[in-house]
């Protein structure tokens, strides 16, 4: 019998923890820097939520010019290549749109690993760090049992919960504000599905002939032109609507959702949708007792909601289950408080400071989590996402990558989405190589010479860069 080990310690220059768009961003770009790199995370894949259905937002701001390219760009031309992408497309409600395929995605991704010489470490999950007089020395994971403990130069929560700098005695805030102060209420939490046999022309006929079904509630902000003949125009879209369907369903007590609205994903491949519809309420990504209470109730509200679209929906009678994301979609949970905090009144102003490392240009989008409504605010510029929001201010050589970089919680409802954290990551992980191969703090680094990189890599960091949608 084999006997249990003694704690294995492993070194690195860069240790990325966590494998979504936020922490693969930081990863690729470390490596390709020549920085030796490891990254960690939960399942036995990377990419996060750009493994379960959902499309990748942010590529475009809404006067249709490219706010987002570099690596996440590299990552889509790749999908294009095998059929898994329609590229992107503008969008009245959501900017843009790039619809993926989820499972090429997977594949894509560890492509892009091996060809940059990334180490994964992958079914191994956060458990402790080690910090010295506010300087953090190593990190320790924990797969099969075994504990392995990572000692490196620079480290990147990319956690999305920002378990490291929570585990760390970083600052953080969580939820809303309301007055100037903070309110517990969190993004809701959602569990994505696929399902096939959808008959999208008959769809969009019913959606022709009853306009009133993409018709949105007053929170809701949305551009003129999202419309039937719109959706019909191309495969590579998302919808958002059937409020008076789904209303009348809870007046009647039919409708087994939290929430006003069906939110379907268009996939590449003819008949199937990804289905963004299952909203948790009352619910914190970052408790496991939510996620465990989450998952459960997302998994058992499935199947009724299927019979519902079946029963109620021209288009979906013929519908069946295909597939079930592998974990839960957490919009919401800690924010960490970095050497710099991107607010609300920045990001309306279009504010793109000199220390930019990436720009955001999705709209605010804030779904309730207490209630079924959502707020939608279009952004008329990009705004700069700065290096100094991805530095801890309370624990040396850590660095922030993701949805838990330092913003405030209405420019979250636009940071948040996967494009611009891949964005913000190569940022972040240029800036962590080049502070490890210095042998300095990822603030002392000079902050030009990472924009230089990122734009010598097909980084977009100001609009005379950018260049509009044909």
């Amino acid at each position: 019998m084999e006997n249990r080990t003694e704690r294995k310690v492993l070194k690195t220059q860069v240790l990325v923890l966590g494998g979504g768009s936020g922490g693969l961003g930081a990863a690729l770009a470390a490596a390709r820097e020549g920085a030796e790199t490891i990254i960690v995370d939960r399942q036995g894949f990377l990419g996060g939520n750009m493994t379960i259905g959902l499309p990748l937002l942010g590529f475009l701001d809404a006067q249709k010019r490219v706010s987002t390219k570099g690596l996440a760009q590299e990552i889509v031309d790749r999908l294009i290549e095998l059929g898994g992408s329609f590229g992107h497309r503008e969008c009245p409600l959501h900017n843009s749109t790039t619809v993926i395929d989820p499972n090429l995605m997977r594949i894509v991704i560890f492509e892009k690993v091996k060809q940059y010489g990334v180490h994964p470490l992958l079914h191994c999950e956060v458990i402790d760090t080690n910090v010295e007089n506010g300087e953090l020395k190593s990190v320790i994971v924990k797969g099969k049992g075994d504990e392995i403990e990572i000692v490196a130069d620079v480290f990147i929560d990319a956690t999305g919960d920002g378990d490291v700098a929570y585990l760390s005695g970083a600052e953080y805030e969580k939820g809303q504000y309301s007055k100037g102060e903070i309110k517990q209420e969190i993004q809701p939490g959602t569990l994505m599905f696929t399902i096939g046999g959808f008959k999208l022309e008959k769809f969009m006929d019913y959606l022709e002939d009853h306009p009133e079904e993409l018709k949105h509630g007053e929170s809701m902000k949305i551009r003129p032109g999202y419309t039937a003949d719109f959706l019909r125009a191309s495969n590579n879209h998302v919808f958002v609507g059937l409020r008076n369907t789904i209303s009348k369903l809870r007046e009647e007590g039919k409708c087994p959702i939290d929430r006003d609205t069906i939110i379907y994903i268009n996939l590449p491949k003819e008949g199937y949708i990804a289905i963004n519809s299952l909203r948790i309420l009352n619910f914190d990504g970052s408790k496991v007792e939510d996620l465990s209470k989450g998952e459960i109730d997302a998994h058992l509200n499935i199947l009724p909601l299927i019979e519902m679209l079946q029963e109620n929906v021209p288009g979906f009678e013929d519908i069946y289950l295909s597939s079930i994301a592998p974990f839960m979609g957490v919009r919401e949970s800690r924010r960490i408080i970095g050497k710099q905090m991107i607010k609300e009144d920045a990001a309306l102003k279009g504010e793109i400071p000199e220390d930019t490392i990436a720009l955001g240009s999705y709209i605010i989008d804030i779904h309730s989590g207490a209630g079924d409504s959502t707020i939608i605010k279009s952004l008329k510029d990009p705004y700069g996402i700065t290096y100094g929001a991805t530095i801890s201010r309370d624990v040396k050589r850590l660095m922030l990558s993701g949805r838990c970089i330092s913003v405030d919680p209405v420019v979250f409802g636009s940071s948040r989405v996967m494009a611009t954290c891949m964005a913000v990551g190569e940022g972040t992980g240029i800036g962590a190589a080049l502070a490890a191969q210095q042998n300095i703090l990822p603030e002392e680094v000079d902050v030009q010479i990472i924009r230089k990189k990122l734009r010598e890599n097909g980084a977009i960091l100001s609009l005379e860069e950018s260049v509009t949608l044909s």
